[in-house]
C-alpha cells in the first residue's frame, strides 16, 4: 500500500492543527488518493515514503514554517499558500468550513499555474521576528499600564499632562507626597504599578539592544538602515521577513506585496485608481509608514534630491500622501539595493528607458 501510494501521490494538501494533520492527496489526474486525519510524526513518517520533489501545500499558520522546513528535509517540494487565496477554492463555499474542505481547497489551490506562495522562513529568520513580537507586545502592555495608572490617580483628583514622561516625572513623587488623599493601600498599588513599568521599560531596551545587534551583524540591514525614513528597527524586520529580496520580479511587486500601491477599479478602458491596498504585512508597512512621517516632517532641514521632491509633493498633494509615496518609493528603492548589491544614494537620478523619454527629446538625440 505504501509502494503504491508513493507513486500515485502527485500534490498534498495539509490543513495544520495542534494535535491533527488533515491530509489530501491527489494523482497527476486529479483524483483523490487519500484523504485522512493523521498525528504529526505519523504524517511526517508518511511524506518520507513521497517521491521526492512532490508538492505538499499548507496554509500559513503557526507553525506552519517549520513544518516546511522538516518536509524540506525529507527532499519534498514544501509550499506555503495565504489563506485569503485559498478561501475561493473551499467548494462548500464559508458555509462549509472544515478540516477535510481546508485540506481539498489547499491541495486545489497549490496546483493552480499562477499562485503565489509565501517563501520559507529560516528558524535564523523566525528567531529575529520574535524579538519584534515580543517588543510590540511590551509597548502594548505599557501603553495600557499607563492608561491604568492615570485611571487610577483620577479616581483621587490627580491629572497630569499628556504623553508618558509627563507621568513618569511625578509619579513616585505624587505616591510619596502625603499631602494628596491616597490612602495606604492605594500608594502601594501605585508603587507595585510604577516597578512593573521600570520592568517592561528594560524588556523594551534589551529587545531594541537585540534588533541594534542585528542591524550591526548584517550588511543588507546596515544598507536598509541608510535610507531616509528607515531606521535600525524597520530595516532588521523587513530583512528578517522577507529574506531573499529576488524572489519578486521587480520593485513594483515588492511595494505590492507591503499593500503599498494603489488599487485599482477599472472598466472600459478607463483606469481608476484608489487607496492603497493594505494588503500583507501589517507590521513592514505601519514601520515604512511611521519612518515616511518622519521624513517628511523633517524634508525642509535637508538638501537632497528626495527631499526637494517630498517637499514639492507635500505643497502640491498634501502631507499624507506625500508620506505614503515615500513609504512605496522607499520600498521600491530596499529591493533595488538589496537585489544589486548597491548602497543607497539620496542623490541619485535614476535612468529613463528610451521607451519612455518624449518624441521631441528621441528627436534631438
Amino acid at each position: 500500500m505504501a509502494e503504491i501510494t508513493r507513486a500515485l501521490v502527485a500534490r498534498v494538501g495539509v490543513d495544520l492543527s495542534k494535535r491533527v494533520y488533515q491530509v489530501h492527496a491527489v494523482d497527476r489526474s486529479g483524483r483523490v488518493v487519500l484523504a485522512r486525519p493523521m498525528q504529526p510524526q505519523r504524517f511526517f513518517d508518511w511524506c518520507a515514503q513521497l517521491v521526492p520533489g512532490c508538492i505538499v501545500a499548507m496554509e500559513t499558520c503557526g507553525g506552519a514554517h517549520h513544518v516546511a522546513r522538516r518536509l524540506g528535509l525529507l527532499g519534498l517540494d514544501a509550499r506555503l499558500v495565504a489563506g485569503h487565496f485559498v478561501t475561493p477554492y473551499r467548494m462548500a463555499g464559508k458555509s462549509g468550513k472544515n478540516d477535510a474542505n481546508d485540506a481539498a481547497a489547499i491541495c486545489e489551490a497549490a496546483g493552480r499555474p499562477h499562485m503565489r506562495f509565501v517563501p520559507v522562513k529560516t528558524a535564523e529568520q523566525q528567531g529575529q521576528l520574535a524579538v519584534h513580537r515580543l517588543r510590540e507586545g511590551y509597548k502594548e502592555e505599557r501603553t495600557a499600564l499607563i492608561n491604568r495608572i492615570r485611571g487610577l490617580l483620577a479616581e483621587f483628583g490627580l491629572v497630569f499632562g499628556q504623553g508618558p514622561e509627563a507621568l513618569r516625572s511625578v509619579l513616585a513623587e505624587v505616591v510619596e507626597d502625603a499631602g494628596n488623599e491616597l490612602p495606604g493601600v492605594a500608594r502601594l498599588a501605585l508603587q507595585r504599578a510604577h516597578l512593573h513599568w521600570i520592568e517592561i521599560e528594560g524588556q523594551l531596551s534589551w529587545c531594541e539592544q537585540r534588533i541594534a545587534s542585528h542591524v550591526r551583524d548584517d550588511e543588507r540591514a546596515r544598507k536598509a538602515a541608510r535610507l531616509l525614513g528607515v531606521g535600525p528597527i524597520t530595516a532588521s524586520a523587513l530583512v528578517a521577513s522577507v529574506g531573499d529580496f529576488k524572489q519578486f520580479a521587480n520593485a513594483r511587486q515588492f511595494g505590492a506585496w507591503l499593500g503599498l500601491v494603489p488599487s485599482q477599479n477599472s472598466t472600459g478602458g478607463k483606469a481608476s485608481l484608489g487607496r492603497i491596498t493594505k494588503r500583507g504585512d501589517d507590521y513592514l508597512r505601519t514601520l515604512l509608514i511611521q519612518g515616511a512621517k518622519s521624513a517628511v516632517m523633517t524634508a525642509g532641514r535637508r538638501s537632497d534630491r528626495i527631499s526637494r521632491w517630498l517637499v514639492q509633493l507635500k505643497e502640491r498633494a498634501g502631507w499624507q500622501k506625500a508620506v505614503v509615496a515615500l513609504g512605496n518609493k522607499n520600498a521600491r528603492i530596499l529591493w533595488a539595493v538589496l537585489t544589486r548589491d548597491a548602497s543607497f544614494d539620496p542623490d541619485h537620478v535614476p535612468e529613463v528607458p528610451a521607451a519612455r523619454c518624449s518624441p521631441k527629446l528621441q528627436t534631438a538625440t
